[in-house]
């Protein structure tokens, strides 16, 4: 049963309700009767909280999709598979039709970052690269990486055979020493994972989330991949937390 109550004085519902998706919507609600207006990086202007968090359940191979705005949801499995395969080219991205990346990577916005000799789409080191090869020199988005760096991912994932009770299960993409080179710090940058009684949980951090665009496709993203390594790892899934 969903209770609602109108609020007079602005018209906006505050709804209490079990089901996940009021969470994101309650969340909404807050940044708009409380946000702190700030004038950002683009010179748009945001309204900001600071602390808040989200808990999706994943159980019966539950995908947390928004029913209440559209999501890519072909644009959240590409990207996610663009990242694990540890590209760091938006061209990759673009060729099938997903275009999110389009703007970090065209030669405007590399140029304005100083990045005037990389190749149009090179992304610099973001996610994909400090998933699967975190310490290696970035040299471009051409460049064979195999055997270099940190495999994260992988390690996470050997780490759930092999000692499902480690407290160390931890992919990082917030990498001082590379977040020069990188046309877009990354704003969902440290997940967690975490087994109990045979089934699998993520919490995910991000310093910086636009709950219109970007929230929506990371909590999709981020329980794709949990369902995805439970899947590896014989396991099945709890829940899916998010913290910004």
């Amino acid at each position: 049963m969903v209770f609602t109550v109108v609020n007079s004085s602005n018209g906006i519902q505050d709804t209490t309700s079990k089901h996940d998706e009021y969470q994101y919507l309650n969340i909404v609600k807050q940044i708009i009767d409380t946000g702190d207006k700030r004038i950002d990086r683009t010179q748009v202007g945001t309204l900001s909280i600071f602390g808040a968090m989200q808990r999706y359940s994943l159980q019966n191979n539950t995908l947390p999709l928004l029913t209440t705005k559209r999501v890519f949801t072909r644009g959240v499995i590409e990207e996610l598979l663009w990242m694990i395969s540890g590209s760091t080219d938006a061209k990759t991205l673009s060729a099938k039709g997903v275009h999110i990346w389009d703007a970090n990577g065209s030669r405007s916005f590399l140029d304005n970052l100083g990045f005037t000799n990389r190749e149009e789409g090179d992304l610099g080191p973001v996610y994909g690269f400090q998933w699967r090869h975190s310490g290696a020199k970035y040299i471009d988005a051409k460049t064979d990486y195999t055997g270099q760096g940190i495999d994260q991912l992988q390690n996470i994932i050997d780490t759930i055979k092999k000692n499902p009770a480690d407290r160390r299960m931890i992919m990082c993409a917030w990498n001082p020493s590379d977040l020069g080179l990188m046309a877009l710090p990354p704003c969902h940058c440290l997940a967690q994972f975490y087994v109990a009684s045979g089934k699998l949980s993520c919490q995910l951090y991000q310093r910086s989330a636009d709950m219109g665009l970007g929230v929506p496709f990371n909590i999709a993203s981020y329980s794709l991949l949990t369902h995805m390594i439970a899947h590896i790892t014989g396991l099945e899934v709890t829940f899916s937390e998010y913290s910004y």
